[in-house]
């Protein structure tokens, strides 16, 4: 059970896949590809400048390609291939620090419908909480039935 004193770095997820502004678009296909993430951080020098969403990749690709025609492939492949994470990337990105209690996380998430939080440290990436360590963390005890 989660009491008031859980902090962001208990929860967060370490290390943090990331890429830099100066990357491809197909690095960061690649890496969505091998890894089952949702959200890659944009670092330059060792600092959060961006985020890339599997959202945000997924809106990049050309519309046929769910019927794998050869033609989009080769389209998709020019695109990410020409593209940088720098240009790709959504600039604004909020972020917590490790001493950050759940809740303050919890409600950054709701008001903003964020799925994904860089957790930094003296301006530095340490960590990523998303929903997903949320609630892994609120049922990561055994639910206990109540008698009857």
């Amino acid at each position: 059970m989660t009491d008031k004193t859980t902090t962001v770095a208990q929860i967060m997820s370490t290390p943090v896949i990331t890429v830099g502004p100066n990357d491809t678009m197909s690095d960061v296909q690649d890496i969505f590809r091998k890894n089952n993430i949702h959200h890659i951080p944009v670092v330059d020098d060792g600092k959060v400048v961006g985020i890339i969403s599997k959202s945000d990749y997924y809106r990049l690709l050309h519309g046929f390609t769910l019927f794998k025609t050869q033609k989009s492939e080769q389209y998709n492949d020019a695109i990410m291939r020409s593209l940088l994470a720098g240009e790709a990337m959504t600039r604004q990105v909020a972020t917590l620090a490790p001493g950050d209690s759940l809740e303050m996380a919890v409600g950054f998430f709701r008001e903003n419908l964020f799925h994904a939080l860089p957790v930094v440290d003296k301006g530095r990436l340490i960590g990523i909480v998303t929903t997903f360590d949320l609630l892994t963390h609120a049922y990561s005890t055994p639910f206990m039935m109540e008698e009857q």
